[in-house]
């Protein structure tokens, strides 16, 4: 097993971002059951709510639905910008596996650059990786990096271990391919969205325990880290109200691992949170709304890290909901978690 070195990122940090003093005020002094989730979502990120949520409520995520929802989730994608340019590469996946499809962001072969390892969101079982390249572009271009976002299997047609094989036969290719793609080696990090997060947090796991990659940095933005969320665990009531709640959370999770989410036994490695050991991880950049389904399983996480001697930052947005920064992009809270993200990156590439 590789050892990774201590690097200084962010000295651990916990950024906490907190509401108005009224609107904490009101929800500690109403009983739980009485807490109106609407009154705690940032008055910036309220209107395109209201606007969305008639479609939400139509939302269910179940085997007879998950064709129909992974149309309109292709609907909600954006087209991809011009430039940076980007290419589509069938590379050989893990030993008997298929072949993946990954996308390459930005490659420019004169020099060594930093590179991210970049896996789509959607609950485990839809998605694209074509959804996301119209951001990954713009991330690339500020960060001057090359980016590669993987076509993984989908659950549950492919369950555990599936998609972490797909991942890891990407990363493997990155890594063994740096002289080609102009990819500095040292300065590899990986970074995904929601289910995406979970996918990064669990590839940075079996990394390590693999040891033949090195990772400078792992960027789990709104992770989905833990099985027992809606299953076993239940969050306070005002949490996960929007855009990802807790029945789709079960039907996804069951999905990948192949048995009801929160059982006693799941294969290793498939739930980050669940995996006791979490020493030698790369350093962390967490990111999540307090309203989100996952913040109580993401801020553990975090805590889980800081005392394995991982170097972690969290970052916790008042009043935001799950995917805010995609869904709303111009409110303020958007615009500074995206620079509070910026700004991780740019450390974690410095310090590799």
């Amino acid at each position: 097993m590789q050892t990774f070195s201590r690097r200084e990122f962010g000295l651990g940090a916990l950024a906490l971002a907190v509401g108005s003093a009224s609107t904490l005020q009101s929800a500690i002094a109403a009983p739980a059951s009485e807490v109106d989730p609407l009154s705690l979502v940032d008055p910036d990120l309220r209107a395109e709510l209201l606007k969305l949520q008639p479609e939400m409520e139509k939302e269910t995520y179940t085997a007879s639905t998950l064709t129909q929802m992974r149309k309109l989730a292709e609907d909600w994608a954006e087209a991809p910008s011009a430039s940076p340019h980007f290419t589509m590469r069938n590379i050989p996946g893990s030993a008997g596996q298929p072949a993946v499809n990954v996308y390459v962001i930005n490659q420019n072969e004169a020099r060594a650059r930093p590179a991210i390892l970049h896996i789509h969101g959607g609950g485990y079982i839809l998605g694209r990786a074509t959804d996301g390249i119209k951001r990954l572009q713009a991330i690339a271009t500020e960060h001057d990096c090359l980016v590669v976002t993987v076509d993984y299997r989908l659950a549950p047609e492919a369950k555990f271990p599936a998609s972490l094989e797909d991942n890891y036969a990407a990363l493997r290719w990155l890594y063994r391919q740096a002289d080609e793609l102009g990819v500095d080696r040292r300065r590899i990090a990986v970074m995904g969205e929601s289910a995406g997060g979970g996918h990064a947090a669990a590839l940075a796991i079996a990394a390590r325990d693999r040891g033949e990659i090195p990772l400078c940095l792992q960027l789990l933005i709104y992770p989905m880290l833990d099985d027992r969320t809606g299953s076993t665990r239940q969050p306070k009531p005002w949490i996960g109200t929007y855009f990802w709640k807790r029945p789709s959370n079960v039907f996804g999770w069951s999905s990948l691992l192949g048995v009801p989410a929160g059982s006693a036994q799941i294969p290793y490695g498939a739930v980050p949170a669940r995996v006791e050991n979490l020493a030698g991880l790369p350093p962390a950049f967490i990111g999540v709304g307090s309203i989100d389904l996952f913040v109580e399983e993401d801020m553990e996480y975090a805590r889980r890290l800081i005392d394995f001697g991982v170097s972690t930052e969290l970052y916790v947005v008042a009043g935001a909901y799950h995917g805010f920064n995609e869904i709303v992009p111009a409110a303020p809270a958007s615009v500074q978690f995206e620079k509070v993200l910026g700004a991780a990156i740019a450390r974690g590439f410095k310090a590799g």
